[in-house]
């Protein structure tokens, strides 16, 4: 399970959780403008807008699980059990679920282009290889001024707005966003009594007004929880301090070892938690072995050339002694 989330302090960024028990290898991978992308469904992208993100690199494919263009527009997809892929389509573009984050972020550079693409998508059920089978998934999409939620279900593609500017897992969408009023009286401001004026109930500690936040790792939990910080987070504009801020929003939803019981003996963690400048095409990220933030810059290599660029994540800790 994971939790992706926008954030905008003078620029624009998008980072998600990974939640799960395990990894693929996943690596910080830069696809140029230049790389030949062949769809399965017969289209082909020889030339597009160079990208950069988190993947699992398999055959020299870079498989995605969360990106931003050169353009600025970013995307992650995230596990969606209820997700309902489609049979090909003649009329349709035919595009497999772990070829959507090219699919969009090569050709459009808005939410709004990658909306007109959407609408003539066929999703079709097509595994990359028999040892990856498609994943339910559904994405969260966004540029520097929208976000959308884009759920594969059985009545066909459904396109959501998102002014939350945060997604997780299951339900669905427009689940989440109604299970949000639920906690409309939620504040970060300081306690009011609104039980009794009949007698005095002092305030004896900060964060009062914000009782009833729920602070289990559910999906509709940590949704609530990830935009009560989101939308109420405050933060100097330098890219040190955004980014700082972002990693703190992401870690109000992270899982510990141990916290997350699955069968057979699996912990769920949060594997690895990104950060990108949609503005400068910096990807940002930590792991959950090394919490030191690691930067790689998609403007500091070849965005011309034909071949993925692959960084190893950084899995031991890194801790600064001063002594």
């Amino acid at each position: 399970m994971c939790t992706a989330l926008t954030y905008h302090t003078k620029d624009h960024y998008f980072g998600r959780n990974l939640d799960l028990s395990y990894s693929y290898g996943e690596t910080v991978t830069v696809t140029p403008r230049n790389y030949p992308f062949r769809f399965r469904g017969g289209m082909q992208l020889n030339h597009h807008h160079a990208m950069i993100g988190m993947a699992c690199v398999r055959e020299g494919y870079p498989l995605y699980y969360d990106a931003v263009n050169e353009c600025g527009l970013a995307m992650a997809g995230l596990e969606f059990p209820g997700a309902v892929y489609e049979q090909q389509r003649a009329e349709r573009d035919n595009v497999a679920a772990f070829e959507l984050i090219p699919w969009l972020l090569g050709q459009c550079a808005t939410v709004e282009e990658a909306g007109l693409l959407l609408g003539q998508l066929s999703l079709w059920e097509e595994a990359f290889s028999a040892q990856l089978p498609p994943a339910p998934l559904h994405w969260m999409v966004a540029d520097r001024e929208e976000c959308i939620v884009v759920e594969p279900m059985a009545e066909g593609l459904r396109i959501h707005d998102n002014p939350v500017g945060v997604m997780t897992n299951q339900p669905d969408f427009p689940f989440m966003q109604q299970y949000l009023t639920m906690f409309r009286d939620l504040s970060p401001a300081l306690s009011v009594n609104r039980l009794t004026d009949r007698m005095d109930l002092p305030v004896f500690c900060h964060g009062l007004a914000a009782v009833g936040l729920p602070g289990d790792w559910s999906s509709p939990s940590r949704f609530v929880r990830a935009a009560f910080a989101r939308l109420n987070a405050v933060s100097a504009a330098g890219e040190a301090e955004s980014v700082g801020q972002f990693f703190h929003l992401l870690g109000t939803v992270e899982r510990p070892r141990g916290c997350v019981q699955l069968e057979g003996g699996r912990q769920d963690i949060t594997v690895y938690s990104s950060c990108c400048n949609q503005d400068r095409g910096i990807y940002y990220y930590t792991t959950y072995e090394n919490r030191r933030i690691t930067a790689v810059d998609l403007h500091g290599e070849e965005l011309e050339g034909d071949g993925v660029v692959s960084y190893p994540l950084r899995t031991e800790q890194d801790i600064l002694r001063q002594n």
